[in-house]
């Protein structure tokens, strides 16, 4: 990417992003957070995560309110989440449960920061007023192409497709890739709108990725990208944080994200019936 674009997509942190040196007081706690998401998620040690996590932020505030502060509101959208399963299942009590939740976990947070805080930290930058660079256009091919070459390969090899339900009916088809979608557009609200930018605001950009990640990772362990999936969720989770970093564009990872999702559906759907989509080449 041209070092222009990078500059003018504004990858310097504005004034409320001026990060403090990282330090153990402001370190530790932030790792229990996103450790207690993995003992809820991914372990699905229950009820240690929400030990961890309580004491996590005691910890934060304690030590630094600030970080208090903000790995509060990640720590209250991970909490939402814990209250209901993650497993994919297109039933319909499931499905509005499901729904709920994840909505409840970015909406909870984003009127804390708004109406209790008074401030804007959380942000979903839609617009940013810059052209995506070649570069990038280039990669929103390469992304379900990759998918393409590689989905089908774990889902099959790995049986992981199994964690998903063996739907052929009309209604659950169109329900399955709506969620599909919904769940790819939450997880660029609340991984990298919400826990990314709140962890930027105290940590390098490097360390608040990881930190992220582990969150995001977990979540999708949960969800159903077990076996070897982290080997392919754990790159991702990381590319969209740098991604964010460096174009400040929400819309631009939504996009990403949901033509990966694009190929996700598809390649779930034909694992399971083979005659369906059989676009693949595995």
């Amino acid at each position: 990417m041209p070092a222009g674009a990078v500059q003018s997509a504004g990858a310097a942190p504005p004034a409320d992003l001026a990060r403090p040196r990282t330090t153990a007081r402001t370190l530790v706690p932030a790792a229990g957070v996103s450790l207690s998401a993995f003992l809820l998620f991914g372990a699905h040690v229950r009820p240690l995560g929400w030990i961890v996590l309580a004491a996590a932020l005691v910890a934060a505030f304690l030590l630094d309110r600030g970080l208090g502060k903000d790995l509060l509101l990640i720590g209250v959208g991970i909490s939402i989440v814990s209250t209901t399963s993650m497993e994919a299942d297109v039933s319909w009590p499931r499905y509005v449960a499901i729904g709920t939740a994840l909505t409840l976990a970015v909406v909870v947070p984003f009127f804390i920061d708004r109406f209790v805080y008074k401030r804007h930290a959380i942000r979903f930058p839609w617009r940013t007023g810059q052209h995506w660079p070649q570069p990038e256009k280039v990669y929103l091919v390469a992304v379900p192409l990759l998918g393409w070459a590689i989905l089908p390969f774990y889902f099959i090899t790995s049986g992981a497709y199994q964690n998903w339900p063996d739907i052929t009916d009309g209604s659950e088809l169109a329900r399955f890739f709506v969620g599909v979608n919904a769940v790819g557009t939450w997880d660029e609200l609340f991984f990298i709108c919400t826990c990314f930018t709140l962890l930027r605001r105290h940590f390098s950009t490097l360390i608040a990725n990881l930190l992220q990640a582990t969150i995001f990772v977990s979540f999708l362990w949960e969800l159903g990208y077990r076996e070897w999936g982290p080997a392919l969720t754990v790159p991702f989770a990381l590319l969209q944080g740098w991604i964010f970093t460096r174009t400040g564009s929400f819309t631009y990872v939504l996009v990403v994200h949901l033509l990966f999702d694009a190929i996700v559906f598809l390649a779930i759907v034909h694992a399971h019936n083979p005659d369906m989509f059989a676009i693949f080449i595995y």
